[in-house]
């Protein structure tokens, strides 16, 4: 079962969450933040792209990944596989649900802690051989039903 993480919500707790990992702030690991926060899913080409467009630090998409992965990889962001094979990295690293649009091919946050202790609750009572659960993502695949407001 994954720790319970909250989110990162500014600036200071990012730099502090740094400390803890022995992680230091820097310009590139910054302009990686600032994009997540507004972004809160978004894959490693999106968070490059957005960079570039903003301008101000010099950052290459390799590196891009390398920060996303490695602020995985601390807890400090989660990763998230769509159903598309499209890895997504998640600002919001603690336990939660997401709605999955299919069409846009984007992730949404559902605060719905009834049904995660339901699907955590019926999915330990079973047992698959040859297998230990290590964690239950729920991801709820959806498609508008309207054109999207702007």
């Amino acid at each position: 079962m994954a720790k319970l993480k909250k989110r990162v919500n500014d600036m200071e707790a990012f730099r502090r969450m740094l400390a803890t990992q022995d992680l230091k702030a820097t310009p590139q690991r910054i302009a990686v933040h600032e994009v997540m926060m507004e972004k809160v899913h978004a894959s490693a080409d999106t968070v490059y792209d957005a960079i570039m467009e903003k301008g101000g630090c010099k950052i290459t998409r390799a590196s891009v990944y390398n920060i996303l992965s490695g602020l995985a990889d601390a807890g400090i962001y989660a990763r998230r596989m769509t159903s598309s094979s499209k890895m997504l990295f998640d600002v919001n690293a603690y336990r939660h649900i997401h709605l999955y649009d299919t069409r846009n091919h984007e992730l949404m946050d559902i605060e719905a802690d009834d049904l995660l202790a339901a699907a955590d609750m019926g999915i330990r009572r079973r047992r698959f051989r040859g297998y230990k659960i290590d964690d239950i993502e729920v991801h709820i695949l959806c498609h508008p039903t309207r054109k999207k407001l702007i």
